[in-house]
């Protein structure tokens, strides 16, 4: 008796973006990788022509359960928020809340200015690229750090470079961005990434703990060489709920980590990237912002580092290409996302924790994956 193969099975096996033998072949390939650098687990999603390509996860959720890491898993992402903040941003500049160059003090209501250059204002611009001149020498978690009236030490949260001639990478730039979005919107931060961004989206995400399922948090896991061995991180999803009770609407904005807190899975991060991708239109043809200030968020403000407004280019990733997009690394996680807004394609990667050599420039993980991705699924 012979054996029918269903014909929906051969048409999805013809139509399928990439067959079952090169699926295989990815695999292994991406845990070998893994294995080079011990990691516990690995994300990836791929846009590809504007379509959500490949997206698959790797290793473990957790390893105290050995809970298996799946798609639809949240890791808190580290930086790569701050782009969420700057896309905020925008919708206020849309609304004609806010300009780039307004005086960054006047907006968040206090005195901001680098007391070597009294003479210099420090703008929303600035603050957004990096270039404010501001530093995270009194921390970033409390912003009386730089509020003159509140710190007798608020000076040395400033550098000695001139306002808007060097770039100083400063997570309180973006915790205090976050201030500024609560006082122009009158909305807490977190409800107004959720109902400006994510929702419009579509994508099941946020920076309040509370509002989302804790199952679906990724334990992130701090490598520590001295003892070599990976220590988890559970204070990456406190969630600070005393604190809230007690919310000050553009005052206690550090609660949320504008700088860093988003909990994402990698899958609705691409999502999110395939709207900046767009220049500011969703995959599900949702518009965000408009075109021109997208663009103007992937145009480098400080050429050496190829920095905007919390999104960067870079040339250094893929050969002859030039990627733009964030990276993210924070209790033991590493995140990238980075895209080719011309070539409509575009590659998350996150792991929840890894080893690697000190002091490099880009996880060489996730360098690693992004290679392999661009060469086995993209080139082709």
């Amino acid at each position: 008796m012979k054996k029918y193969v269903p014909l929906l099975l051969i048409y999805l096996f013809l139509i399928s973006p990439i067959t079952w033998a090169q699926t295989n072949s990815l695999d292994k390939k991406i845990t070998d990788i893994m294995a080079q650098y011990e990691a516990i687990g690995l994300s990836v999603a791929v846009i590809k022509n504007n379509e959500l390509f490949f997206n698959k996860s790797y290793g473990l959720k957790n390893r105290e359960q050995a809970q298996p890491l799946d798609q639809d898993d949240l890791f808190r992402i580290a930086s790569i928020s701050k782009s969420f903040s700057a896309t905020a941003i925008m919708q206020l500049i849309e609304q004609k809340k806010c300009h780039l160059d307004d005086d960054f003090g006047d907006l968040i209501g206090f005195k901001v200015q680098n007391p070597k250059f009294p003479n210099k204002k420090i703008t929303l611009r600035m603050v957004l690229s990096h270039t404010s001149s501001i530093n995270d020498k009194n921390g970033y978690f409390d912003l009386d750090v730089i509020n003159p009236s509140k710190s007798d030490q608020y000076a040395s949260s400033y550098s000695p470079n001139e306002p808007g001639t060097t770039y100083d990478y400063c997570n309180l730039n973006f915790n205090m961005v976050g201030a500024v979005i609560e006082r122009l919107s009158g909305q807490r931060f977190d409800q107004y990434i959720k109902e400006h961004i994510l929702d419009p989206l579509q994508l099941y995400a946020g920076y309040c703990v509370d509002s989302l399922d804790q199952n679906k948090f990724v334990t992130l896991y701090e490598y520590d060489p001295a003892k070599h061995e990976f220590f988890p991180q559970p204070s990456a999803y406190n969630p600070r709920s005393l604190e809230i009770k007690n919310y000050t609407l553009g005052h206690s904005t550090p609660i949320f980590s504008p700088t860093g807190g988003m909990k994402i899975s990698a899958v609705d991060l691409a999502k999110y990237m395939g709207m900046h991708m767009n220049y500011g239109t969703g995959l599900n043809g949702k518009q965000i912002i408009k075109k021109r200030n997208s663009k103007i968020m992937q145009t480098p403000i400080t050429a050496e580092e190829g920095y905007g407004l919390a999104l960067r280019s870079i040339n250094t990733l893929i050969p002859n290409k030039v990627l733009i997009g964030h990276t993210g690394s924070a209790y033991g996680l590493y995140s990238a996302m980075f895209f080719d807004p011309k070539e409509k394609f575009g590659i998350v990667v996150i792991t929840n924790g890894c080893r690697i050599p000190e002091n490099v420039d880009f996880n060489p993980l996730l360098k690693d994956c992004i290679q392999l991705i661009y060469k086995e699924m993209i080139q082709q």
